[in-house]
C-alpha cells in the first residue's frame, strides 16, 4: 500500500477545496482552476522557504522533486497543451460554420417536416444535434439549435420542456462520436498520452502513447447514441414534464397579465415636462416604462430622452400595489379595457419586439445585476420578467444577481434584438431574421471542416495542427473576419483547461492517484474486472454531475491508469470508461454546460434532471462497460 505522504495529503486537501468550489461556484469555475494553478506553482517555493527557517519538516514538491526542485513549467503547461490549443481552434471552426447560416436553413426545413407531431419533433431534434455535435463542439451545437427547437415546439403546439432536455442529452451522445465532439475528449486524449509516454508508464499503456485518433471510439459512440435515442423516445418522453405550456403568446408563458398595464398621464401630473430618464431616477417605485403611445406613434427604447406630455400613454411593468400608489403620487390614470398580449407589445414595429434571452456561459452578465450593468441603457431593451428554472420573477428584478441559464423576457426594437443575437453574452431563444449570414460560404465552411477531420483521421497531420490550419482557413476564405476569431473562443473554457491540467500532473507526481487506485482496486477482491470497470464509470459520472467534466477527466484518468496496472487490466479500457462517463452528465443541470443552456428556457427544476437522467446514466453505465469489454476487451 502506498504510504500517505505529506504531499499526498496536501494534494487531497487541494482537490477537496477544488471540488467544493467547482460544485458551489462562489467564483466562476475558470477562476477556481486558475487558483489551483497558482497554489500548485507557489507550494514548492514557499515550503522551501518555510523548511529553511525550520517551520516545517521539509518542502512539498507537487510539480517537481527533491533532486530538481520545483518545476514551474509543469504548472503553466496547460496553456501550451495540445488539448487547450485544439479546443481553442475548434471554437473558431464551429463559429465559422455558424456564421454561414447553414444550421438555420436546416432548422427551417426540419420545422416544415415535424409540424405538430411530438414524436417527429423529438426525433428530428436528436437526429440533428447528435451528428452535428460529432463535428463541431457540442456546446456550440446546442447554442445554435436552441432557438430552432424552441420555435419548432411553439409552432407545433408542444411544450419546449419536452424537447430541450433531449436536445442537451443528444448533444452529449453526439459528442462521443468523434475525438473533436467535446473538449473533454480532446483533454482525455492529451492526459492519457502524457501518462502513457512517461518512463514509468504502466504496462499496456503503449496503445495510448499517441492519444485517441479521430474515430477511435466511434463504434461505441454510435451504440451509446442509439440506446440514448431509444430511451428518450420510449421512456424519457413520459418522464419529461410540461413545465412551460405550449403557447402562442410570450405574455401568457411568463404570466404577465398582473404585471403589465397601460396608464395615461393626467393634465395635473407632476411628471409633465420631465424626461423619462429623470422621472425614473427620481421615483422609488419598482416600475419600468416599457412603451410610449403618443397619438398615432408608438415608441420603444430608448425612451429616456423623451419629455413626458399630458395624454401620453405608457405601458408599464409593475405590480398591482405599486400601480395604485403610482396613480396617486405621479398623476397617472388607468387605461380601461387593456389586454396584455404579445401583439399589443409589438405595435411599434412589424418585426418581433418581444423575445426570450438566455444568459450564456462565460457571459459578462454572470455575477452582475440589471442595475450594475446598466442593461436598459446599454442594450436599449427592457426586461419584463426573469425565469430561473421553474421560478418566475416579475418584480424587484433590478438587483437580482444573474446566473448562467437565466432567461429574460425582453422587449426591444428589432435592431436591438438583432444586436442581442449577435452578442455572445446571450442566446436569443427564438429564430431572429438576420441579414449577416454568409450563405455563399456554406460549401467552403463544410469543406474546411471535412478537411480538418480527414487530415486528422488519416494521420496526415496531428489534430492540433489540422484544427489550427482549419481555423486559419476560415479567416482566409472569408467565413470569418479576423476580429471575429477572438469573439468565437470561450475563453473561460480555455482557462479552465489550462488550470486543471497541472492538478492531474500533481496527482500523478505525488502518488495521490496511485493511492486512490489502490483503495479502489481493493474492491477487486470481491468484484470481477468488468464490475470494477463499471465502478470507474459510475464514480466518474457522479463526480462529473457535481463538478466540471474537464476537472473529472484530469482527476480520474491518472487513477484509471494506476488501477488498471494493479489489476493487470488494460489501461485503455479504463481510460475509455472515464472519458465516456465524463462526457455524459445527465443527472444535474450543473454537470454539463448544455444542461444549463436549456435550464431556463425549459422552465426545469433541478429534480427534473435527476428523474430523467439517473435511469439514463445507469443504462449508459451498463452499455458503455459491456461495449468496451466486447469491442476492445479488459
Amino acid at each position: 500500500m502506498v504510504a500517505l505522504t505529506p504531499e499526498i495529503l496536501y494534494v487531497f486537501a487541494l482537490v477537496l477545496v477544488a471540488l467544493v468550489f467547482f460544485a458551489t461556484e462562489p467564483v466562476p469555475v475558470d477562476i477556481t482552476a486558475l487558483g489551483i494553478m497558482v497554489v500548485l506553482l507557489a507550494t514548492g517555493p514557499l515550503t522551501e522557504q518555510l523548511a529553511r527557517f525550520g517551520l516545517i519538516g521539509g518542502p512539498l514538491y507537487l510539480l517537481g522533486n527533491a533532486e530538481t526542485g520545483p518545476a514551474p513549467e509543469l504548472g503553466i503547461a496547460g496553456f501550451a497543451s495540445t488539448a487547450t490549443i485544439t479546443v481553442l481552434a475548434m471554437f473558431i471552426l464551429s463559429d465559422g460554420v455558424q456564421r454561414t447560416g447553414i444550421i438555420q436553413i436546416l432548422g427551417r426545413k426540419i420545422a416544415a417536416f415535424t409540424r405538430d407531431s411530438e414524436t417527429r419533433q423529438l426525433s428530428a431534434t436528436m437526429g440533428v444535434v447528435a451528428p452535428l455535435s460529432g463535428f463541431i463542439n457540442n456546446t456550440a451545437a446546442v447554442a445554435i439549435l436552441l432557438p430552432m427547437v424552441t420555435d419548432i415546439a411553439h409552432k407545433g403546439k408542444t411544450s419546449p420542456s419536452k424537447l430541450l432536455i433531449p436536445l442537451s442529452y443528444a448533444s452529449m451522445f453526439g459528442g462521443m462520436l468523434t475525438l473533436i465532439g467535446t473538449s473533454t475528449n480532446i483533454l482525455a486524449s492529451e492526459v492519457a498520452r502524457d501518462i502513457a509516454t512517461r518512463a514509468d508508464a504502466p504496462v499496456g499503456s503503449a496503445r495510448l502513447s499517441d492519444g485517441f485518433s479521430m474515430f477511435e471510439f466511434t463504434q461505441l459512440g454510435i451504440v451509446v447514441a442509439i440506446v440514448g435515442f431509444i430511451y428518450l423516445l420510449v421512456v424519457g418522453r413520459y418522464l419529461l414534464p410540461e413545465r412551460i405550456k405550449a403557447r402562442e403568446d410570450l405574455t401568457e408563458e411568463f404570466q404577465m397579465a398582473d404585471y403589465l398595464t397601460e396608464v395615461e398621464v393626467r393634465e395635473d401630473s407632476p411628471l409633465i415636462g420631465q424626461t423619462v430618464r429623470d422621472a425614473l431616477v427620481e421615483t422609488d417605485f419598482d416600475v419600468d416604462l416599457v412603451q410610449l403611445v403618443r397619438g398615432e406613434e408608438v415608441f420603444l427604447e430608448p425612451l429616456g430622452p423623451k419629455a413626458i406630455q399630458a395624454g401620453d400613454i405608457f405601458l408599464v411593468r409593475t405590480d398591482r400595489d405599486t400601480l395604485v400608489e403610482l396613480m396617486d403620487v405621479e398623476g397617472f390614470e388607468l387605461v380601461p379595457n387593456f389586454e396584455v398580449t404579445e401583439e399589443e407589445l409589438e405595435l411599434a414595429e412589424a418585426d418581433e419586439n418581444l423575445v426570450e434571452v438566455v444568459v450564456a456561459p462565460g457571459s459578462d452578465l454572470v455575477g452582475e445585476s440589471l442595475t450594475s450593468m446598466n442593461f436598459r441603457q446599454r442594450y436599449d431593451a427592457t426586461v419584463l420578467a426573469l425565469r430561473r428554472g421553474g421560478e418566475l420573477i416579475r418584480k424587484r428584478m433590478d438587483n437580482i444577481v444573474l446566473r448562467v441559464g437565466d432567461t429574460l423576457l425582453v422587449q426591444a426594437t428589432a435592431d436591438s434584438i438583432e444586436r442581442l443575437d449577435l452578442n455572445r453574452d446571450f442566446i436569443v431563444a427564438q429564430e431572429i431574421e438576420r441579414h449577416d449570414y454568409r450563405e455563399e460560404k456554406i460549401p467552403v465552411a463544410i469543406g474546411i471542416i471535412g478537411g480538418v477531420v480527414g487530415l486528422a483521421a488519416l494521420n496526415v497531420l496531428p489534430i492540433v495542427v489540422s484544427a489550427l490550419a482549419g481555423a486559419l482557413a476560415m479567416v482566409f476564405t472569408g467565413c470569418l473576419k479576423p476580429g471575429e476569431v477572438y469573439d468565437a473562443v470561450q475563453w473561460d473554457v480555455i482557462v479552465l483547461l489550462a488550470g486543471v491540467i497541472p492538478l492531474g500532473t500533481a496527482m500523478q507526481n505525488t502518488g495521490a492517484a496511485l493511492y486512490i487506485a489502490e483503495v479502489l482496486v481493493q474492491s477487486a477482491d470481491v468484484l470481477p474486472q468488468i464490475a470494477v470497470l463499471g465502478l470507474f464509470y459510475v464514480l466518474t459520472a457522479a463526480l462529473t454531475n457535481v463538478i466540471s467534466n474537464n476537472a473529472s477527466v484530469v482527476l480520474m484518468i491518472p487513477v484509471a491508469f494506476d488501477a488498471a496496472a494493479r489489476l493487470g487490466a488494460s489501461p485503455y479500457a479504463f481510460v475509455l470508461a472515464v472519458t465516456f462517463a465524463a462526457s455524459t452528465a445527465f443527472m444535474t443541470p450543473v454537470g454539463y454546460q448544455t444542461n444549463l443552456f436549456v435550464y431556463g428556457p425549459g422552465g426545469y427544476r433541478f429534480s427534473d434532471y435527476a428523474r430523467i437522467g439517473t435511469p439514463l446514466q445507469l443504462v449508459f453505465a451498463v452499455v458503455t462497460t459491456v461495449g468496451i469489454a466486447a469491442i476492445w476487451g479488459i
